[in-house]
C-alpha cells in the first residue's frame, strides 16, 4: 500500500489582507497544497517560516518596513531551506535580478490568472527558477550582453518548436496542452526533453532564448 504524498506546505506573506486571504484560499482550493501560515511583515514571516518549516514561502516584494528582499535575505541567513518565490506587481527587471541574486526560485507578477500562478507554484517545487512570462523580453534585454547559451533549435522535433513558440507566448503547460489538443503530461514531458536537448534550466531560461532568436532571425 503506497503511502500518501504530504501536502505542499506554503506560507503566504502579503501586507495587503485581501491579496493574502485570497492567495490563501487559492492554495487551499488545490488538492495537494496546504497554508501552514500567513504573515503582513517580514518580522512576522522569519517567525512563521521557522515554526512552520514550509515547503514554499509566497513573499510580497514591497511591503512597509521589512521589504520582500530584505526579508528573503532574512529567511535565507535563518537557514530557511524552503523554496521562496517573489510576488509582485512590480515588471522592473532590475527588481527580477534583485531578487534572484538574493535567493528567490521565482519571481511571479500578481496579475497572473489563477491558473498559471498554480502552474508555476509546481514548476518551482519541482526546481526550476520560474519567471512570469510577460517578463521575458524584459529579461533579454536586461541579459543582451551576456553570452547566449549553446543551444540547436534544429536539435527539437516539429512539436518540441511548437512548444518552445508557446512557452516564449507566456503560456502554462495547461494552455498549451489545450492549444495544440494533447494532455499537459505529454506537454511536460516535450518540455523535458526540449530543455535537455538546448542545455537549459528552466522554461524561462528557454523562452528568453527563443525570443533573442526571433529578434534576431
Amino acid at each position: 500500500m503506497e503511502t500518501p504524498t504530504p501536502p505542499i506546505r506554503i506560507v503566504v506573506v502579503d501586507d495587503h489582507p485581501l491579496m493574502r486571504k485570497g492567495l490563501a484560499q487559492l492554495f487551499s482550493m488545490e488538492p495537494d497544497m496546504q497554508v501552514a501560515g500567513e504573515a503582513a511583515n517580514g518580522a512576522d514571516a522569519l517567525a512563521v517560516c521557522a515554526a512552520q518549516k514550509p515547503d514554499l514561502v509566497v513573499l510580497d516584494l514591497n511591503m512597509a518596513g521589512m521589504n520582500g528582499i530584505e526579508t528573503l535575505k532574512a529567511l535565507r541567513e535563518a537557514g530557511c531551506s524552503a523554496r521562496i518565490v517573489m510576488h509582485t506587481v512590480s515588471d522592473n527587471h532590475e527588481d527580477v535580478s534583485r531578487a534572484l541574486r538574493a535567493g528567490a526560485d521565482g519571481y511571479l507578477l500578481k496579475d497572473m490568472e489563477p491558473e498559471s500562478l498554480i502552474d508555476a507554484v509546481h514548476e518551482i517545487l519541482e526546481g526550476q527558477v520560474t519567471v512570469s512570462m510577460q517578463l521575458t523580453s524584459a529579461m533579454a534585454r536586461a541579459l543582451r550582453g551576456n553570452e547566449t547559451p549553446p543551444a540547436d533549435i534544429d536539435a527539437l522535433t516539429e512539436r518540441e518548436k511548437q512548444i518552445l513558440r508557446l512557452i516564449a507566448e507566456g503560456q502554462s503547460n495547461k494552455l498549451i496542452g489545450r492549444k495544440l489538443d494533447i494532455a499537459e503530461a505529454t506537454v511536460k514531458v516535450h518540455v523535458k526533453h526540449l530543455l535537455k536537448k538546448l542545455n537549459m534550466r528552466s522554461r524561462v531560461e528557454a523562452a528568453i532564448w527563443a525570443v533573442r532568436q526571433k529578434k534576431s532571425g
